[in-house]
């Protein structure tokens, strides 16, 4: 049975998490504004 493979500290598992998940809500943020923009009557 292969060893199993190291993880990382739980501090950087959790900065990496929190930087998906504010690029993921910056870009849905982002794409509703342009959106909003494009849509919104002028």
């Amino acid at each position: 049975m292969p060893p199993d493979p190291p993880t990382r500290p739980l501090g950087q598992r959790l900065l990496w998490f929190v930087a998906l998940w504010l690029g993921g809500v910056g870009t849905v943020a982002l794409i509703s504004f342009a959106l909003r923009i494009w849509i919104a009557p002028k």
